[in-house]
Order: structure tokens, then C-alpha cells, then sequence
């Protein structure tokens, strides 16, 4: 593991280190719009990327999908395992960093990014992670933040670098059929951390 990489990962680690979820035990409330715009007869198999404390990954779980939690932070990752005990469903956690972490190809129904904030060249590999694990026919969910969010201090990191465009994301899913594609200002209300008005990108896509 880089340098680098241990210093983020202290960082999650720490930011995770509470009894209460720094974002709440909730799912995205995206996600749950996204999911319902899914029309199929099994969920199949998700991967939630940088996951965190598993909010995500245990809704999916109790909608039937067999889960991946994927995140750097163990601390983040044993709490997701506590959640999902919590909840009576099950997910399998593996701790992994964007920059390194190979999924299985063309195995995923389901890949979610939510929040996943990260320099440019990791985000860069986390869309190569997403084209790779998806089947055809596999959906993908993101929400993140807008570089304009960086001034708001109601969330997400304050480097505009870290941040999402849907220009972006058109440029790199042209294999894609773009479902929902927007930008747009909401109120965000999860845990203490995403408290607010937020600029937002949001994407449901799916792998032609």
C-alpha cells in the first residue's frame, strides 16, 4: 500500500471511529429512486463501491442482491458487517483501496458509486472498475458532488478537483444508455457530514 494510500485510509478509519454512522444507516436517497426505475426479475449481484460504514450495501441486501461492500477502512467495513447483523441480511465486506482493486469481470448486475470523492486519476480508475465488473445488461448507480459544492460547506471535500460533472461521465460511459443523467441542487440529509443544500451529480446507466 502507498504512502498515500495509508494516510487516506487513517483518515476513514478515524472518521469512522463512533458509535453513531458519520452518514447515517439509511440508504442514499438516490439510490432508492434509481432502484425502483430498475425493472427486473432477481437482483443478482451488486458491488458497492467505497462504501463506508455499509448503508448502501445493506439496503441491497434486504431488496435479495448478494452484496460486495468494498472500502479502504476496516473500521468502516466491521461496521458495515454490524449493520448488516443488525438487519438480519447478509453482505461479504473486502477492504481494498479504488487504485488497486481488480473486480471480477463481467460479473456484477448492480455496481453503485455513492460519495466515492477521490483525486481525478483515482476516479478515473474507479470508471475503469465499473466498465470492467459489469455484465451487459448491469446497472450503474452514482451520486456525487458538483466542483461548485466545494463552497458550500454541507458536505463532500472542499478540493473542486475531487468532484463529479456529468460531462464527465457522458465522456467516459459512451458504451452506456444514459437513464437518468443530471445536474441539480437538493437537500441532502445524511448523517452529520451531508447536512444540507448540495450541488449533485446523478447517474443511472446501463452497460450495452
Amino acid at each position: 500500500m502507498r504512502k498515500d494510500d495509508t494516510r487516506s485510509s487513517r483518515k476513514w478509519d478515524e472518521r469512522y471511529d463512533a458509535t453513531d454512522y458519520a452518514y447515517g444507516d439509511q440508504p442514499n436517497q438516490f439510490l432508492t429512486q434509481a432502484i425502483e426505475k430498475i425493472a427486473t426479475q432477481h437482483q443478482g449481484k451488486a458491488l458497492c463501491l467505497a462504501e463506508g460504514e455499509g448503508r448502501n450495501a445493506v439496503f441491497l441486501a434486504s431488496l435479495g442482491y448478494e452484496v460486495v461492500a468494498m472500502d479502504q477502512s476496516a473500521v468502516g467495513l466491521e461496521k458495515a458487517n454490524r449493520l448488516a447483523a443488525d438487519r438480519q441480511v447478509d453482505i461479504v465486506t473486502r477492504q481494498a483501496d479504488l487504485n488497486d482493486y481488480e473486480p471480477e469481470p463481467n460479473t456484477f448486475d448492480l455496481i453503485t458509486m455513492i460519495w466515492a470523492h477521490t483525486p481525478k486519476p483515482v476516479r478515473l480508475k474507479s470508471y475503469e472498475i465499473v466498465k470492467k465488473g459489469l455484465k451487459r445488461g448491469g446497472y450503474f448507480i452514482l451520486e456525487g458532488y458538483l466542483p461548485s459544492q466545494s463552497t458550500r460547506n454541507t458536505g463532500g471535500p472542499s478540493d473542486p478537483e475531487f468532484m463529479f460533472t456529468l460531462g464527465e461521465l457522458r465522456t467516459h460511459f459512451t458504451d452506456f444508455n444514459i437513464i437518468i443523467g443530471r445536474e441539480l441542487t437538493r437537500n441532502v440529509t445524511e448523517g452529520i457530514y451531508h447536512t444540507g443544500s448540495g450541488d449533485v451529480v446523478q447517474l443511472l446507466a446501463l452497460k450495452l
